[in-house]
């Protein structure tokens, strides 16, 4: 039996956990190089690829400075443990109201501990910010949020991506896209898992066309291997880009469900994809039966 995938203790819209035995399948063998993440966000790839050198970049600051405070040290399991413990004590006796006093505290000082509550007590685990720049999503209207068994999984959450940051040579960086793109050599390997054109406009900043273009480009010219996660379709549209910009790559697809979005029409079955600009050595053998891989040539 496989080993269960890390959970990073931050949520994302469009996480990877159960992607993970997939995208780790395709990584080719021998792989020396360093892992490099134009759009790291919950960091659930990486922690589980668990390369020995990794570059983990964000536009997302906040994401950012979470993963920076945990390897430093300014967060741990046991601070983690005492600052929730005392901030959903808090939660609960507000019937829920403590929740925007801690909202409002992140969008001024931007506390990555401050972070980690609001992630964790916000409505579905959204992550998602106004014009200007402070996280906009409510509260999960449940004051008990935090009982002991929560507090709990959330720090041993901490403690596991803590020790994988520990063993490793991992460098987390708050910048564009097309600059982590353009420090990758030949031995290394690219995984850009932009936010998901028409899906989560609202992550942090806007991903239009001209974004998808831009990356379509420079991913094109880099020297690297890359793999790139995006969607391919679901029962109601397709992704028009993966004609227009991604047909010339090899296309791997994978039914996958998403429980995490505001809107239901974003909770629907989707056709998952991968695609590479190298062979993959073998097909991956799927953990689950039930779900589909293609591979479109």
């Amino acid at each position: 039996m496989s080993t269960p995938p890390k959970v990073p203790p931050i949520k994302c819209q469009g996480i990877k956990t159960k992607l993970v035995p997939w995208v780790k399948a395709i990584v080719p063998k021998g792989f020396r190089g360093r892992w490099i993440e134009p759009f790291s966000g919950s960091g659930v790839v990486a922690f589980n690829v668990r390369p020995k050198r990794a570059l983990l970049c964000d536009s997302n600051p906040h994401l950012v400075n979470f993963y920076q405070a945990i390897q430093s040290g300014k967060i741990t399991g046991a601070s983690a443990k005492k600052f929730l413990e005392t901030e959903g004590a808090e939660l609960l006796q507000t019937e829920g109201a403590h929740f925007y006093t801690v909202r409002e505290r992140f969008n001024a000082q931007a506390e990555p501990m401050d972070f980690l509550f609001i992630n964790r007590s916000c409505f579905n685990g959204m992550i998602r910010f106004n014009k200007k720049g402070g996280f906009n999503v409510p509260f999960c209207r449940k004051p008990n949020r935090f009982a002991q068994a929560y507090i709990t999984k959330i720090t041993n959450q901490i403690k596991a991506i803590s020790e994988i940051i520990s063993t490793g040579d991992y460098e987390f960086v708050h910048q564009d896209f097309s600059k982590t793109i353009a420090t990758a050599k030949s031995a290394d390997i690219i995984y850009a898992d932009p936010p998901y054109i028409d899906r989560h406009a609202d992550y942090f900043n806007a991903w239009g066309e001209i974004q998808e273009t831009q990356l379509a480009e420079q991913l094109g010219a880099t020297p690297a291997k890359f793999i790139l996660s995006t969607w391919h379709s679901n029962d109601y549209r397709s992704n028009v880009f993966i004609d227009s910009h991604w047909s010339q790559y090899h296309i791997l697809t994978r039914e996958h469900f998403y429980h995490v979005g505001g809107k239901e029409e974003n909770r629907n079955p989707m056709l998952e994809a991968l695609i590479t600009n190298f062979t993959p050595d073998a097909l991956p053998a799927l953990p689950q039966q039930a779900e589909q891989l293609r591979l479109i040539v």
